[in-house]
Parts: structure tokens; C-alpha cells; sequence
């Protein structure tokens, strides 16, 4: 069974939306990177259940993802809510890599060389804050330990102002094949207030630059709903987005959560909200449609014949801690502050301090500082969130045949919920499937939270967690 993508005339009708419409549908909810979400783990899940989560993944030999992440940048970008350190010396980055090299090889001896890394991922704070010769010295020295697939996905995170062209040639020598990397909004007066000054000309220099050094996929990330950002100087920076031809485009929701990054509060009173910003996010989303990228799902975009959209037709797209992944079935394992891991049927995630993460490394080589271990309903409930987010589609038949239940039965207060979401044309409810329809891929993550159990139990109104869906 393959899905077919929605047309440009369908999304410009299904996106005319009255502001009542908006107010229901526009509330905090997760993004569903994992489930359950990172507020349900628990502390009481240490190193030592890490370990034998690692002993389970080693029998099962599955494939084998990594992530390594680099927390450090020069500057704040003040919209930011990524765990990041701000640090213009950069000598700190020396002991930083040399307690990364410490987990790297504690972690090699746990992921036996016939398992193969079928994908790579550097994440940050910007990882081209490194010096060429010390991404070269990381990435051999991780290359050394484990086994590489020939086809393997291995990606970087990089910031424009920060990237040089020796940089890029040394990514590309070392076999990384995709560039991710961060614009947000081309608009002279959005970028002074976020404090993140990149100019176009500096960011398609350094895009024609990986062109010219043969990355298979580079991609760019923007946001809606930055402080004066209007619909019209939006649709310009997506004019000049594209120019530039990315091969897939992450259009991300503001995430304003000044309860969690205080530096957010000097957006108030200028941010657009409700009908204003939901008019940003049309224009962007219309004037991709036009160029003909097509909309995966959620805030991603992809070229027609890219791996992503291939995926998604196909039915065999999955998500992880990155994102949208190609990947499915690869255990995925995070090294450095924060990192987060997902490894057969449980989550991980590392000490959030340097001190404390150094310490744990050097004692005993992994630093859980917090996990969870998923139950039989955890694991039913992420595949059919999976499989709404990936394939905006699930199939009642194979859900219960995976998973030995009755799909109406099990999820029966679920789908007497579901009705007026159907009733505002969000999903189709059929005998054998429930079917996001146009609309509803764009408000899918409201659809996914009625099969989330815990968001009641997380109080979301007496206590804020996650940013609105929109």
C-alpha cells in the first residue's frame, strides 16, 4: 500500500480556518519524538539497567544508530531551548572530546563490530564550533570501533556563521553525507531581535560549497512564529529559501517555553499569535507545495524523488530523537550531555552537566541520568502514534495482529474521541483505518495525543511542558 501526498488545490482550500477552529485545535501537546515523552522517564532508571538494555540490543543484532552531541556554541541565539553551552574559548572543547572518547570506547565494547552504524548523527549546540582537526580526530577515532555501513546516513548539524570552507571539506573527505543547517528567517528585524545575524549571501555561499563538494542532501530549518515575523516578509524569506534548492526543508513551530529558557521572555509583546501565526505558517507551507516539495508531515518538506518522501509512500518511515528517519529498526545510541538514547524497548538519557556527566563517565564509562523501560500498552500506543505521525494512516487489521488485541475494543474510548475531530474534517474514521485527511496531517499531533494516556496525568494546564502545537 503506498499514500499519496495531498494536492496544492486540496491544502489551499482545507487551510481556511476560522479563528475559533484555531483556539480549539492549538494547545500545548509533545512532538512526539519518542513515546512515551521525556516528562513520564524516570530517575529511578540508572546505568545499570542501561547496561542490560544494551545486552538485549546485542542479542537481537540489530542495526545501529549514533548520535554524539556537541553542546557548545559562540552565541546565543535567544529563541533557543536546545541544551546548549555558551563559550567563546573555545579550550574547552579538548576535555569535553577526551571524556567523549572515554563513552565512545565504553560504549564500543557493548556494540559488537557485526552490528552495522547505519547512521551518524552530530547534534548540538553547533558542532562546527570544532576545529576541522578535531572533528577529524573525533570521527576516526569513532570510526575505529564500530562497524560503518557502505550506505550509512552520516549527518551534521551546522551553523553558516561558523562553518568554513575547511570545515566542509573535511566532513566531506571523512565520508559525511548531509548537511543540516539552521537559517530560521532571512528578515533583517527577526534576526537582531533572536540575535542570530546571517546574512543570505554568507548562508547560499556556503550551501553552493557543499554542492560543489558532492553532500548527497543538504537541508535547511526555519521557524514560524518568531518575534516580528508577518506573513509577508516570511513569504520573502521563503522566496529566497528557495533559491538556494534545499533538498528537504524543516519548517518548526516557535516553541516559546520562558518557564524553561529565560531568555525568551524578552520576545513578549512581539510575537505573532493564533490567526497571525497560522497565516506565517500557510504561506510557507503554500509556497513549498508551489515549488513542488511535498509535505511530509508535521514542520518537514522533501523533494519528490528524496529518500524521506519515498519512505513515507512506502509506509516504512519512522521517527526518532532527530526527527523524520529513513532508519526504522536501528537501535539508537546518544553519547555526550543530554544525549538520548532509544534502544529496543527503552529510553535513556545522559547527565545534563559536564561535571556530572564526566563523573559518571569516568566511574563507570555510561551516564544515565534518567529512562524508562516501556510496558506492553507503551509499546501499542507508540506504534499506532508512529504510525500517525510517519504515515498520517493506521491500519486496524495489522495493528491487531502485531500486538494480539481487538483494535476497536481497545481503543474504543479513543475513537468516540476521535468524532469531533472527524467532525471538523481532521480525520477520516473508517471500519479498517483512521486516515488523517489533509487538515489533519497539519494538526496531527492533536490527533496523536488522544492516544497518549499520560497528558492527563501531566497537568498541562497547572504546569506548562510542551509548547502549542502550532
Amino acid at each position: 500500500m503506498t499514500l499519496a501526498h495531498p494536492t496544492l488545490e486540496t491544502m489551499r482550500e482545507e487551510l481556511r480556518v476560522s479563528e475559533e477552529f484555531l483556539a480549539r485545535y492549538n494547545r500545548p501537546g509533545p512532538r512526539y519524538t519518542s513515546y512515551p515523552t521525556a516528562p513520564v522517564w524516570n530517575d529511578s532508571f540508572g546505568p545499570s539497567d542501561l547496561e542490560k538494555v544494551h545486552e538485549q540490543a546485542e542479542a537481537a543484532k540489530s542495526p545501529v544508530s549514533l548520535y554524539m552531541h556537541i553542546p557548545f556554541c559562540e552565541s546565543l541565539c535567544l529563541f533557543c531551548a536546545c541544551n546548549v553551552i555558551i563559550q567563546k574559548d573555545k579550550r574547552v572543547s579538548p576535555p569535553y572530546l577526551d571524556i567523549l572518547k572515554r563513552e565512545i570506547a565504553h560504549l564500543s565494547h557493548r556494540v559488537s563490530k557485526d552490528r552495522p552504524v547505519v547512521q551518524f548523527h552530530w547534534g548540538g549546540g553547533t558542532p562546527t564550533y570544532l576545529t576541522p582537526t578535531q572533528i577529524e580526530d573525533l570521527f576516526d577515532f569513532t570510526r575505529d570501533r564500530f562497524t560503518f555501513s557502505p550506505d550509512a546516513e552520516i549527518g551534521i548539524e551546522v551553523d553558516p556563521r561558523v562553518t568554513s570552507r575547511d570545515h566542509l571539506e573535511t566532513l566531506r573527505k571523512l565520508g559525511f553525507n548531509r548537511l543540516s543547517m539552521g537559517i530560521q528567517d532571512f528578515h533583517p528585524l527577526v534576526q537582531k531581535t533572536i540575535h542570530r545575524v546571517q546574512p543570505y549571501e554568507l548562508t547560499a555561499a556556503l550551501i553552493q560549497s557543499a554542492r560543489d563538494l558532492g553532500f548527497d542532501s543538504v537541508n535547511v530549518d526555519l521557524i514560524y512564529g518568531l518575534p516580528y515575523q508577518t506573513a509577508e516578509t516570511f513569504a520573502d524569506t521563503v522566496d529566497q529559501i528557495l533559491t538556494l534548492t534545499p533538498d528537504r526543508v524543516a519548517l518548526f513551530s516557535y516553541a516559546h517555553v520562558p518557564w524553561l529558557k529565560k531568555q525568551q521572555n524578552s520576545f513578549e509583546g512581539h510575537l505573532p499569535e493564533g490567526m497571525q501565526k497560522f497565516e506565517i505558517f500557510r504561506t510557507g507551507l503554500l509556497k513549498f507545495l508551489e515549488a513542488g516539495y511535498l509535505y511530509i508531515g508535521m514542520d518537514h518538506f522533501a523533494k519528490s524523488g528524496d529518500e524521506l518522501a519515498v519512505s513515507q509512500q512506502n509506509r516504512t518511515l519512522h521517527r526518532n530523537f532527530q526527527g523524520y528517519t529513513t532508519k526504522a529498526g536501528a537501535d539508537l545510541y546518544g553519547m555526550g550531555i543530554t544525549a538520548i538514547s532509544g534502544i529496543q524497548n527503552a529510553y535513556a538519557q545522559n547527565q545534563r552537566e559536564i561535571p556530572s556527566w564526566e563523573k559518571a563517565v569516568n566511574e563507570r564509562g555510561i551516564a544515565t541520568m534518567r529512562g524508562y523501560h516501556l510496558s506492553a500498552d507503551d509499546r501499542l500506543r507508540r506504534a499506532v502514534i508512529s504510525r500517525l505521525l510517519c504515515h498520517t494512516i493506521v491500519l486496524k487489521e495489522e495493528i491487531s495482529e502485531e500486538f494480539g488485541i481487538d483494535f476497536d475494543h481497545y481503543f474504543a474510548d479513543e475513537l468516540a474521541r476521535l468524532e469531533p475531530f472527524r467532525e471538523d474534517g481532521l480525520v477520516v474514521l473508517a471500519p479498517t483505518e483512521i486516515r488523517a485527511t489533509p487538515l489533519g496531517r497539519i494538526f496531527i499531533r492533536n490527533l496523536a495525543m488522544l492516544f497518549d494516556p499520560y497528558l492527563e496525568k501531566q497537568h498541562l494546564n497547572a504546569k506548562p511542558l510542551f509548547s502549542k502545537t502550532l
